[in-house]
């Protein structure tokens, strides 16, 4: 499928996507599953996985292995998820850091 410029501008038009809508959407719901379930079986505290599901926090390298671990993916997923967000928060504020940042200029 190739894609046109009208998706290009949607897709780009569309916010970051936090790790903690695919943790609700893609795992909790589907597998009807709550976040306190998942965090006793993780052994963490119940607000930790309520707050990533809530996208008010990120996903530290330890609960991406607990995570992984408990649904069956790798660590790498969580922290990919994560990378990407952070990524493209940090774009998004790339044009007002570019006028406030001057570069270093090399010497030939």
């Amino acid at each position: 499928m190739t894609r046109t410029n009208d998706d290009m501008d949607e897709a780009e038009a569309l916010p970051p996507m936090h790790p903690g809508e695919v943790l609700r959407e893609e795992f909790l719901i589907p597998f009807a599953v709550s976040a306190g379930k998942v965090a006793r079986a993780c052994g963490v505290p119940r607000t930790r996985i309520e707050r990533v599901a809530k996208e008010e926090l990120g996903i530290t390298p330890d609960t991406a292995v607990r995570l992984g671990l408990y649904f069956g993916t790798s660590t790498e997923f969580w922290l990919n998820l994560q990378a990407r967000y952070d990524a493209q928060t940090a774009a998004a504020t790339r044009e007002a850091l570019a006028k406030a940042i001057e570069p270093i200029h090399r010497a030939a």
